[in-house]
């Protein structure tokens, strides 16, 4: 996965940045009242055995924090998300075998997430999904759906606070050498319900390539436009140090491009 800010990103934040964003966290606590919880939110379950959670619909404030001067994350901006499906875990080896009819990862066990597939082949297993559910509801979340649900009506740097000492009771993050991904739901899930969020497998979305968010769209729809050339990536992987493995952080790799650091987890509309 191609990390675009290794090392980060310093900038100066202009004053009146400062402003908005103190405006926007001063009425975000009447938007979030819209959000009702998802904790015990109803799961479906498909053919292959792979559950969704139903999220609620609801507005939150997407990116990051100005005052740690990432330009990608820039500017924060509320945005309303209709309710969807989400999977409640990443999608697994033993999950693509059945649709796909092979096993892509570079470190194999049928409840670790598929590693090393590209975004172009999780179209095609998507397709195929589809056709094998008898629905066109599937797909990938919108780079904004993922954000909102990874909060999961927070606005810290993770679901939990700004603490990441306790980054370990939910990610697996942060490893080194050929250790690779671990079966799915070992850590503790968010407050929605889901596991993984943060590391196992950088997760492939909808979404092509921006520079910052400005002119985002506020619906959570996908964003059209961009640099198709390269596709959005969340949540950071198993080899990521904890400042890749926030809600706030966006990655992005060619679309062509296989990784074993790279999965998905799959939306399914309303």
């Amino acid at each position: 996965m191609n990390q675009q800010r290794m090392g980060g990103l310093h900038i100066v934040i202009p004053v009146v940045v400062v402003i908005v964003v103190a405006v926007i966290l001063a009425v975000l606590p009447d938007v979030r009242r819209e959000n009702p919880t998802a904790s015990n939110a109803p799961v479906i379950t498909n053919s292959i055995g792979m559950k969704l959670v139903a999220i609620p619909g609801g507005s939150f404030l997407m990116g990051g924090d100005p005052k740690d001067g990432i330009a990608d994350e820039l500017p924060p901006h509320i945005v309303r998300v209709a309710p969807f499906y989400l999977g409640k875990y990443e999608v697994t080896q033993a999950q693509w075998q059945a649709v796909m009819g092979d096993n892509p990862s570079t470190y194999k066990h049928p409840q670790r997430p598929v590693d090393q597939v590209t975004w172009l082949e999780v179209q095609s297993f998507i397709e195929r999904l589809n056709r094998r559910e008898g629905t066109s509801l599937y797909r990938l979340p919108s780079e904004a759906e993922w954000e909102y649900a990874a909060r999961a009506g927070t606005t810290a740097k993770w679901f939990f606070g700004d603490d990441g000492q306790a980054l370990d009771r939910f990610a697996w993050f942060g490893q080194q050498g050929d250790i690779g991904t671990r079966p799915v739901g070992r850590g503790e899930a968010n407050p929605w319900g889901l596991f993984d969020i943060y590391g196992n497998v950088w997760e492939w979305v909808a979404d092509c390539w921006h520079d910052n968010y400005k002119n985002a769209p506020q619906d959570g729809a996908i964003w059209s436009g961009g640099d198709c050339s390269r596709r959005m990536l969340r949540g950071g992987a198993w080899n990521s140090p904890a400042q890749y493995v926030r809600s706030a952080v966006r990655g992005s790799s060619p679309p062509e491009m296989n990784d074993p650091s790279n999965g998905f987890r799959l939306a399914r509309s309303r």
